[in-house]
């Protein structure tokens, strides 16, 4: 394995590889990544991941600086995982690329995450488009479980560039809750609330389409849970898989939540 500090050495190192599988991460490796990773080494020749934390994605300078990094730990999972490359920059060189234009958000964009998290998005447009730059990847292996980000990143992408989003399912601990990084924060007590509520969104979701009025349903859930477990919810919305338009119950849909849970941030989708 090979770790890759600056820009130049890892121009080196890739300049060769035609098939070449990226994984971008903010560290705290968990079994989410490591699933993604092992799917990039099975579709790829070779695998690079990136473990960098984003300044540019946080609309508060608490949450960065709070964000878990155990750069040895990463590391050390990564060598077990036998990946060819680590890709791990410090700000200051990753930002010393220019970009043609600034990137920024269309009105009927600032939706779900986008409308709660101001300038969250238009930074991991920013820092993806700068790793494909540098990286030219074949495949970019991406999650579920941040979905809006998905279909973002794939858009702004995929007229631009030759690299791909492959797309991967969200993985989950034994009671269903979504892995995150974010959940290291999470008391038991906590945990055990986060997996309820997951629970109760799973087993609804399948119904919404029986219900005479699934907006109203969700408003009314949406109080009881905030009640119950003692949660603030941003959001609880259904809204098309394919193009995020909001209540399309007559084509496949998606059920979207993100809540806090003593000021920890989770977000879901199901």
């Amino acid at each position: 394995m090979k770790v890759l500090r600056n820009i130049n050495v890892l121009k080196k190192a890739i300049s060769s590889i035609s098939n070449l599988g990226f994984v971008p991460t903010m560290g705290g490796l968990h079994q989410g990544h490591v699933s993604l990773i092992k799917k990039s080494q099975k579709k790829c020749k070779k695998t690079l991941v990136s473990i960098y934390v984003n300044p540019k994605q946080f609309n508060s300078k608490n949450d960065f600086s709070v964000y878990p990094r155990n750069i040895n730990k990463d590391l050390s999972l990564l060598k077990k995982l036998k990946v060819d490359f680590v890709f791990t920059p410090v700000t200051k060189d990753i930002y010393s690329i220019k970009l043609r234009e600034k990137i920024t958000l269309a009105k009927s964009q600032m939706i779900l995450c986008a409308k709660y998290r101001k300038g969250h998005f238009e930074g991991v447009l920013e820092i993806m488009e700068r790793f494909i730059k540098l990286i030219e990847p074949k495949y970019i292996f991406m999650g579920n479980k941040d979905y809006q980000q998905l279909h973002l990143v794939n858009n702004h992408i995929k007229h631009k560039y030759k690299s791909k989003i492959f797309p991967c399912k969200t993985i989950r601990n034994k009671n269903k809750l979504a892995l995150s990084s974010r959940n290291n924060f999470l008391s038991k007590k906590d945990l055990f609330k986060a997996s309820k509520i997951t629970h109760i969104l799973k087993r609804i979701k399948p119904t919404l389409n029986k219900k005479d009025s699934p907006i109203i349903f969700l408003k009314q859930l949406k109080q009881k849970l905030s009640a119950k477990y003692n949660i603030k919810i941003e959001y609880l919305e259904i809204r098309n898989a394919i193009d995020l338009n909001k209540n399309q119950l007559d084509k496949k849909f998606r059920l979207f939540v993100a809540y806090y849970i003593n000021n920890i941030r989770l977000i879901d989708n199901f």
